[in-house]
């Protein structure tokens, strides 16, 4: 996500160093790349015009200040930009009421059925609420089942009748107060297109039940159509907000910095992997920072502070500090690490991702049972020193762990860039991602 387009924006930065100040000239090169690499991420056309204008006006006039260069001055100015770009502040769910009642909308194919699964997912286990999902598309028996299946796998209840939608909605709810439960998910009908059916249904729905949030779920690699697809649900409907759901693999996601600025509807999540947890709250700053290959931190320590003990977790970032993270270190934590999902997904948020060709590691999940035979094969003194690791003992490390040399030598050199990226993130010395 975001790759292509982010690497472009950098290199135009990186070529104003050694400027000895912001001139129209020497930004006129940067300009054009950035809206070149907006343009060809599905950025409406509009939105790149205004973004590009805004930032060229502000770098102009832009006081460098002596303790700052002009590419990192100009960098916090398309930073900026695009932080406003994407929608500036959080917008966080709303909680208000008990039950909380959100609505999702959406064109079929969306991913909406999915996307409720993993919005329960995500109060249940991040908020510690109790969730119920209700069954209202009933002109698809396989999204009723669809959804059973993932409230069993989640242990979320699934209310389903068969009555009209107005119906089963307002026997549900009552349901949730009879149970006291937190948090009404409404999973409604989709069509091919957006019709007067399928609207005058959802208004019905919306007039009845008056919920607290009508979300719209929206396939994030639409592209520029999306807009008109948000646009539509939103003159019917009064949207709270929406999720984009297909942002990983290649989207080049260039909706996300389009949605907010052409509609005004906030954008509350992304949806970045098939799996339960894989629902992100959407950050404005995170967003732009992960754009510009400046990481985001925060999600990942989100991510493990879900699955890792605190006091461990403590433990093993006062060793990466130190710069004594070693593998016998990482070997105690592999199977927490697990529990993260795909860590190629991690490494992608780390600052300097791109720059140190972390974003196109793919790591197979057979892959973590070679590293663990790799590490222990090794001594527990090689553990805690990998630095000894010569030729002779990386050959009977491969041997004993029926592995390859090259298959040590990449482990080595993967945990040796991730140990010095944790130690720079720990002291504070990261530099520009440039």
């Amino acid at each position: 996500m975001f790759e292509y387009m982010g690497d472009r924006i950098s290199n135009a930065i990186k070529n104003i160093r050694g400027m000895g100040k912001i001139t129209e000239d020497n930004i006129s090169d940067a300009m054009r790349e950035i809206r070149i690499a907006l343009l060809e991420a599905d950025v409406n056309y509009q939105v790149v015009k205004e973004f590009v204008s805004d930032v060229k006006e502000k770098a102009l006039n832009a006081e460098v200040e002596k303790s700052l260069k002009p590419d990192e001055v100009f960098l916090k100015i398309v930073k900026d930009e695009l932080v406003s770009l994407l929608g500036g502040d959080y917008v966080p769910l709303e909680v208000s009421k008990k039950p909380t009642i959100l609505m999702l909308v959406g064109l079929q194919g969306s991913g909406k059925t999915t996307t409720a699964g993993k919005l329960a997912n995500y109060l249940r286990k991040k908020h510690n609420k109790k969730p119920l999902l209700i069954a209202a598309d009933i002109y698809r028996p396989a999204a009723i089942e669809q959804l059973k299946t993932i409230g069993k796998s989640l242990n979320v209840p699934v209310f389903s009748e068969e009555k009209s939608v107005v119906e089963i909605v307002s026997d549900g709810i009552n349901y949730a107060k009879e149970e006291n439960l937190d948090y009404i998910i409404i999973d409604t009908a989709g069509r091919l297109q957006i019709d007067e059916e399928l609207m005058q249904e959802l208004k019905d729905i919306d007039a009845y039940v008056h919920p607290h949030e009508k979300i719209l779920v929206i396939d994030g690699s639409m592209g520029q159509d999306a807009i008109n697809v948000i646009t539509g649900f939103n003159e019917s409907l009064n949207l709270t907000g929406c999720i984009l759901t297909k942002l990983d693999g290649n989207t080049k996601g260039g909706v996300a910095l389009s949605v907010r600025h052409l509609t005004h509807i906030p954008i509350k999540f992304v949806g970045n992997s098939e799996k339960m947890d894989g629902l992100s709250e959407f950050y404005p700053e995170r967003m732009a920072d992960r754009i510009l290959d400046m990481g985001d931190i925060l999600e990942i320590v989100s991510k493990v502070e879900d699955v890792i003990d605190e006091d461990e977790a403590k433990r093993q970032a006062i060793k990466m500090k130190k710069g004594t993270f070693d593998l016998d270190d990482f070997l105690g934590t592999l199977k927490q690490i697990k529990k993260l999902g795909p860590l190629e997904n991690i490494l992608k948020m780390l600052p300097q991702a791109r720059k140190m060709g972390l974003n196109n590691i793919s790591i197979d999940p057979k892959e973590f049972a070679h590293i663990e035979a790799i590490i222990q094969s090794m001594t527990m003194y090689e553990r805690r020193h990998p630095e000894i690791l010569k030729a002779t003992r990386k050959m009977r490390i491969a041997k004993g762990s029926g592995r390859s040399v090259e298959e040590v030598n990449r482990l080595l050199k993967q945990f040796e860039t991730m140990k010095e990226m944790m130690k720079k993130i720990n002291n504070g010395n990261l530099k520009m991602p440039f």
